[in-house]
Order: C-alpha cells, then sequence, then structure tokens
C-alpha cells in the first residue's frame, strides 16, 4: 500500500546537512517527495511510498543526522498524488 506524509520538522535542524542526509534516507527506502528548509528554521518533508518505508522515515526523522537536535515532529498523513524522485528543494 502507498503512503504519503508531510512532516514539519523542528529544533536545530538547519545547517547539519538534514536535507541531503533526508534525501539519502528516503531514497535508500525507496520513497519518493522532497525536503526543504522553511524560513523559520524548520525542515518540511513531504514522501511517499511503501507504508513500512514512510513509517521508517518518521521514525528516522525524530533523530535526523547526527549534529541535529529534533525537539519535535509534526505529522500529517496526505492522498497520494503522483511524484517522481526525491529532491532537496
Amino acid at each position: 500500500m502507498t503512503t504519503r506524509v508531510h512532516l514539519f520538522v523542528s529544533g536545530r535542524v538547519q545547517g547539519v546537512f538534514f536535507r541531503a542526509c533526508t534525501q539519502r534516507e528516503a531514497r535508500s527506502l525507496g520513497l519518493v517527495g522532497w525536503v526543504r528548509n522553511l524560513p523559520d528554521g524548520r525542515v518540511e518533508i513531504v514522501a511517499q511510498g511503501n507504508a513500512e518505508a514512510v513509517r521508517a522515515l518518521v521514525e528516522w526523522s525524530h533523530l535526523g543526522p547526527v549534529r541535529a537536535e529534533v525537539t519535535s515532529v509534526d505529522i500529517s498523513w496526505e492522498e497520494t498524488h503522483p511524484i517522481a524522485g526525491f529532491s532537496i528543494r
């Protein structure tokens, strides 16, 4: 079953390679979507794919890369839409 999640990750998540690590993790899980920094300091992630893989990325986002300090993750489940690849915006 294909699932889509929309995440807003807060904390020390910009300037610590969070986007690049998210892209690498998502691709390794076979997910499609995108990640971007927001002006308010959060990172926004949209990921879609196998439900188990999407859940794994959600779990990973609570930790992020080594230097990140994640304080919260807001999670919304959405309808799937056609999308290709996993990009950094």
